[in-house]
């Protein structure tokens, strides 16, 4: 039995299809581009959905890593403030036009490293994407996940 905890497992996986620098540095801009976007898309929808996506996504984030919900909470709650302080007409097709360019610019990415998104084998990486983003800060600032 591994003594790896699930958080590492999936971080470790991620990355064998992250190792190109540039593409690491294309979803540092793009993955983040792409959480705000989609918390855009179902804030246009209803704030309170984008809420409740924060917090379903963050439930998961508890279980996997404490360090990392904390961030995901910080980043998620200064999204959401962002969404906020927009003209509601303006929020849904600013969401549509970034969700639409980094998405291009994550396929680019992959592109570019020669190898498919992670998320085609696995759902749940469309999750650990966001996390993986955070991991290369936390690492930065030597902080523990």
């Amino acid at each position: 039995m591994s003594d790896a905890r699930t958080i590492d497992t999936l971080l470790e996986k991620y990355s064998e299809s992250h190792l190109n620098p540039t593409n690491e540095a294309i979803h540092c801009v793009c993955v983040p581009l792409i959480v705000f976007s989609l918390l855009g898309l179902i804030w246009a929808v209803h704030p309170l959905l984008a809420l409740a996506a924060v917090v379903a996504a963050l439930v998961y984030y508890f279980k996997l890593s404490r360090n990392f919900a904390f961030g995901m909470l910080l980043m998620s709650a200064l999204m959401l403030v962002v969404l906020a302080a927009l003209p509601r007409p303006a929020v849904l097709p600013l969401s549509i036009l970034i969700f639409v360019l980094a998405w291009i610019g994550q396929f680019i990415g992959h592109k570019i490293e020669g190898k498919k998104p992670s998320f085609f084998d696995d759902l749940r990486f469309l999750l650990i994407g966001p996390l993986f983003v955070l991991g290369v800060l936390y690492r930065r600032l030597n902080l523990a996940y």
